[in-house]
């Protein structure tokens, strides 16, 4: 089973080839070489879809995408779907500290790392979200990751998301809860079809 993955970033291939290892044992994941998608969407479950759709009508191949970022509580879910150009540079480091700047002196830091994962074949399209909440620390901590990963503070972790190994954030991050969930679609077996209605 080929799937494409319908992005340019190194980083979330590596990361989804670990994650669907499991989940989707048959499925030979590649690299996307075609144009960058326009993510004119205004959600991330739409920019999902935009980026599949590019890469099945370029390839032919079934394609697998995922929009995620990060919305901040106080600043009413901002940066949200602009979170890889936040700042307008596209710049990881740019984005992180300008959050940071946002934030100084707001006592509300909760914030939530969200993430959308498509898959188009040509017959389905399928999206399914993926939510990991924590909150915003007030200095960068740790130097794994990725993104605002050294700034997120995980509910669900002691350290921040750039703190955690990567096998430990796999298994908790919103990229794995939204592609398990796509997973357990495309490897449930089909439905089977109504029978025709009989002729009296």
């Amino acid at each position: 089973m080929r799937i494409v993955v319908a992005t340019h970033n190194d980083h979330k291939v590596a990361e989804l080839q670990r994650i669907l290892a499991d989940d989707l044992p048959e499925a030979a994941l590649e690299a996307y070489e075609g144009p960058e998608a326009v993510e004119d969407g205004v959600t991330f479950a739409e920019n999902a879809l935009i980026k599949a759709r590019e890469a099945f009508e370029e390839t032919g191949i079934a394609s697998i995408a995922d929009d995620s970022g990060i919305a901040v509580d106080a600043l009413e879910g901002a940066p949200g779907i602009f979170s890889a150009r936040y700042a307008g540079t596209r710049d990881d480091r740019d984005n992180l500290e300008l959050l940071l700047r946002n934030l100084e002196g707001v006592a509300d830091r909760g914030a939530a790392f969200v993430c959308a994962a498509a898959y188009v074949d040509g017959e389905r399209e399928l999206v399914e979200m993926g939510v990991w909440r924590g909150s915003v620390l007030e200095a960068p901590a740790g130097t794994g990751g990725f993104g605002y990963d050294p700034i997120f503070q995980p509910d669900d972790a002691p350290v921040s998301a750039a703190e955690l190994s990567a096998e430990e954030k796999d298994a908790l991050s919103h990229r794995r809860r939204a592609f398990r969930a796509l997973a357990a679609v495309l490897a449930a077996p089909a439905a089977p079809a109504a029978p025709a209605a009989s002729a009296d």
